[in-house]
């Protein structure tokens, strides 16, 4: 299912008390690294689920570009791949031995949303920062997946600390220096967090993260299934620095277009540093819907891995920026156009755990 597309075909954490956000004053001192700090391995979803996916064909395609990310990270860093394990065999047969296999189930791939968001405490110790994803809002069958950060967490022995928020680490983006960015849609919105008023959710996100500051952007309502995730368009790559990807000629008729331009002012306005990445014009996949983001890309050690999309020249703008702004790393491409057509992309399906 297209998750661009999931509306025109479909028609809470337990809080703790103390603080505002609902957390005790002794969990408050939370840090969510960067994602360029040193990690200790990457976790990520095998998608399996008819529920979601109705179109075998297409579900044998998107399994096989999980595959090829796992294996293409695996050369850099140890992969955790979550799967029921009766699927274990035939996942053993398309993964490299560097992949490790945990028998925790999963309905589809998105572990940035569903897996376990990491943070040090004070002490260098990990915990689990539990943001509750629901599917969205809802939209799509979660019974595992709903369950994937906490059963990670029991599985290393860590502490969960819930943030009192339902949502998705897709959401937002953190420079792990304390600056979050995100889209107002994809929070204050009642499928997610009924009740409570933007000031309340940044507050609860700054808790989380171990943010000192915030900037909101409007995103997009009710025309994707994530509620447009900040991840597909603009990226910290350093403290308070950007990669936004954004049309050359931006479509007045689009609302994620205008979304996009509203934020890149936003974000100017607010004295982040911007750099500009253009979007792929002749790229292999042309359907409306499809997701062709260079900035859902995953910084490993040593490595960033990033999607093209057969345009040459953008594909050639992307991979410099990207070594421009993550120097001493190798820069690889993949094709990853199913994850496209199901609205996300190589970021969407990775979690890291920090070192």
């Amino acid at each position: 299912m297209r998750r661009r597309h999931f509306l025109q075909r479909a028609g809470g954490a337990a809080l703790l008390t103390g603080l505002p956000g609902g957390i005790m004053a002794d969990e408050t001192l939370l840090n969510v690294p960067a994602e360029e700090a040193p990690h200790q391995r990457t976790f990520m979803q095998w998608p399996n689920s008819r529920a979601v996916y109705d179109d075998a064909e297409f579900l044998r395609m998107t399994q096989a570009t999980i595959a090829e990310i796992a294996n293409t990270i695996a050369a850099f860093e140890p992969v955790t791949m979550l799967a029921a394990e009766e699927h274990h065999a035939r996942i053993g047969r398309m993964v490299s031995d560097d992949v490790e296999l945990w028998d925790i189930p999963t309905e589809d791939l998105w572990c940035r949303d569903a897996g376990p968001l990491f943070a040090h405490r004070p002490d260098g110790s990990l915990v689990v920062s539990h943001l509750q994803f629901n599917g969205w809002g809802n939209k799509q069958v979660d019974t595992h997946d709903s369950q994937i950060a906490t059963r990670v967490a029991e599985r290393l022995g860590l502490p969960v600390v819930p943030s009192g928020l339902v949502g998705e680490a897709g959401g937002v983006d953190y420079d792990g220096h304390g600056l979050l960015i995100g889209h107002e849609s994809s929070w204050v919105i009642d499928n997610r967090n009924p009740g409570l008023s933007r000031d309340e959710i940044e507050a609860r996100l700054m808790v989380a993260y171990g943010a000192t500051r915030m900037i909101w952007t409007p995103g997009v309502r009710g025309q994707d299934i994530t509620d447009y995730h900040i991840d597909s368009l603009a990226r910290f790559t350093g403290p308070n620095r950007v990669l936004i990807n954004l049309p050359d000629e931006p479509d007045e008729a689009d609302p994620f277009h205008m979304a996009a331009l509203d934020t890149h002012d936003v974000l100017i306005a607010g004295g982040v540093e911007v750099e500009v990445i253009p979007e792929p014009w002749d790229r292999r996949v042309d359907s409306f819907d499809f997701v062709a983001s260079y900035a859902n890309y995953y910084v490993c050690n040593g490595a960033v891995i990033a999607a093209e999309f057969g345009d040459e020249e953008t594909d050639e703008i992307a991979r410099e920026a990207l070594a421009r702004h993550y120097p001493g790393r190798e820069v690889v491409t993949l094709n990853v156009d199913p994850l496209g057509e199901l609205g996300g992309g190589i970021h969407c399906a990775t979690q890291q755990m920090p070192a």
